[in-house]
């Protein structure tokens, strides 16, 4: 898996602010770092979360004096495709655990001062895109598990009917897919869910087009 990309610079970030209100000095130092800075509430988040971007958009949510509990609830179950940052004022465990389940992966304490804002921005925007990777390769390792059954299903199939070896049907079935510009572990779900066993047709026509070729 190839390292995610640390993002340094802020420049046309944009931070969504749920609270009821934005301090000054969390305001003016994410201006200054380049960040567009909206204020919405959390009943108003649900708004603009189809225009969010994990790519340019970071949330930083207000977790004092607490969120409603549908809102973290919701939250918790769909969970924003964004960077969160937690704003705190007391680290009770309850509150931060709230704010964990609700995505986000860094903390900025109030009063916020100017110089703990970078880091903070830093800290949840990489260790976002970290996790983000991380569970992307993760469910495109599980596909291709799952797509190794009809992968073994395609080359036992192949060897019945064309009586060849594995190591053939397989390069028979690898070229076919590549033609078909499609993973081979895809290809060989979609011909065998398009092909029943009951006709041999389609391995024969397979195989004559790759002897043609040979």
């Amino acid at each position: 898996m190839t390292p995610t990309r640390l993002i340094q610079n802020f420049q046309g970030f944009r931070a969504i602010v749920v609270s009821p209100v934005v301090p000054d000095v969390l305001r003016v130092t994410l201006t200054r770092l380049g960040l567009d800075v909206e204020h919405v509430h959390e009943q108003s988040l649900s708004a603009v979360n189809s225009t969010l971007l994990p790519e340019r958009d970071v949330v930083i949510i207000d977790g004092d004096p607490g969120l409603p509990v549908a809102f973290v609830t919701a939250m918790t179950e769909s969970r924003l495709p964004v960077p969160v940052i937690g704003l705190v004022g007391s680290e009770a465990p309850s509150r931060l655990r709230m704010l964990t389940e609700a995505g986000a992966t860094a903390f900025l304490h109030k009063p916020v001062h100017g110089g703990a804002v970078y880091s903070s921005l830093y800290l949840g925007i990489n260790a976002f895109r970290r996790r983000q990777q991380a569970e992307d390769f993760l469910a495109d390792n599980e596909k291709r598990r799952r797509g190794r059954r009809h992968l073994v299903k395609a080359i036992l199939l192949m060897m019945q009917r064309e009586a060849m070896d594995d190591e053939t049907a397989f390069d028979v079935l690898r070229r076919a897919a590549m033609r078909s510009r499609l993973g081979i572990e895809d290809f060989c779900e979609a011909w065998l869910r398009d092909n029943q066993p009951a006709s041999s047709d389609t391995c024969s026509a397979i195989n004559t087009q790759e002897r043609d070729r040979a």
